[in-house]
């Protein structure tokens, strides 16, 4: 299990969410999401359709026009990282339904010179965050970045160099991070997915481990990590689509395959690019 719990810490784009709390009587997988409206939007779609090169010209696009915004590398870094996640087929070995089959999944192998791209893009993004830090405290989009720094690096140890203890750090610092954003803009929810979904594993886990890992500073909630992450899918931005994938995985653990079929639904047709939706949804349909 401890191999599992820091794979999905934080996945990545720990992003803008608006505004408040799901509704009691609405799902995440009812609500309509927005179409992209900017260069830095419309990238983030290309990540999830799997058009990385797409992506990485708008990002670069954003960059140009935008270039002291630490948002513009941190999510050319994302793009670097979901392309090596699509490489090794990353993502669909998070829908193993027990720990087990995770741990036994096969070694990857990492593209140095991606590896390389992806840190440098890290450097610039943090760099460019605290200079406007320095400037301003309370400055939402370094804080973001910085979020987001965090979560995308601590991914990348756990599910592709599978180094545990580095990606705990990265964990533990875009949980922090996430925290310093709602501070001072309580309704950028999509920090919640810096910790949702390992809010939802540790709560998951037998009580001596969960309280080892509480001491570390990492939160044990199963359903307030379900609850974040149905937020942020349903309210979010940039990070919508992935907490999406999130709950479905979640929801696959649950050994409710409907509501992770109805998610994997949605995404297939909001997405007809990913060909991880159509795969996951046949094999969750096979074994029904």
């Amino acid at each position: 299990m401890i191999h599992f719990l820091k794979t999905l810490r934080t996945m990545a784009f720990t992003i803008l969410l608006c505004a408040q709390i799901l509704p009691a009587n609405s799902r995440a997988e009812d609500l309509p999401h927005p179409a992209p409206t900017s260069s830095l939007d419309r990238g983030f779609t290309g990540l999830y359709n799997l058009d990385f090169a797409g992506a990485q010209r708008d990002f670069s696009s954003y960059q140009l026009q935008h270039p002291d915004d630490p948002m513009g590398p941190v999510s050319e870094a994302a793009g670097f990282l979901f392309s090596e996640f699509n490489r090794l087929g990353v993502l669909e070995a998070q829908f193993y339904e027990d720990d087990k089959a995770f741990d036994n999944r096969p070694e990857v192998t990492p593209d140095p010179e991606l590896k390389q791209k992806f840190l440098n893009a890290i450097s610039r993004a943090e760099n460019s965050a605290h200079a406007r830090l320095t400037k301003d405290s309370k400055d939402r989009d370094a804080l973001l970045a910085l979020t987001l720094a965090a979560g995308l690096q601590a991914d990348y140890f756990a599910l592709i160099e599978k180094r545990n203890f580095p990606s705990l750090h990265f964990t533990k610092e875009a949980s922090q991070r996430g925290q310093q954003l709602l501070a001072v803009c309580p309704d950028c929810y999509d920090a919640l997915l810096a910790t949702g979904f390992s809010k939802y594993i540790i709560g998951s886990m037998a009580a001596p481990v969960r309280w080892i890992l509480h001491l570390g500073g990492l939160p044990s909630d199963k359903q307030g990590g379900i609850a974040d992450l149905q937020t942020t899918a349903a309210r979010g931005h940039y990070l919508a689509p992935f907490a999406r994938i999130l709950l479905a995985i979640a929801y696959v653990r649950e050994k409710d395959k409907p509501r992770a079929l109805q998610l994997l639904a949605d995404l297939r047709r909001d997405f007809p690019g990913n060909t991880l939706f159509p795969r996951e949804i046949a094999h969750l349909e096979s074994t029904r």
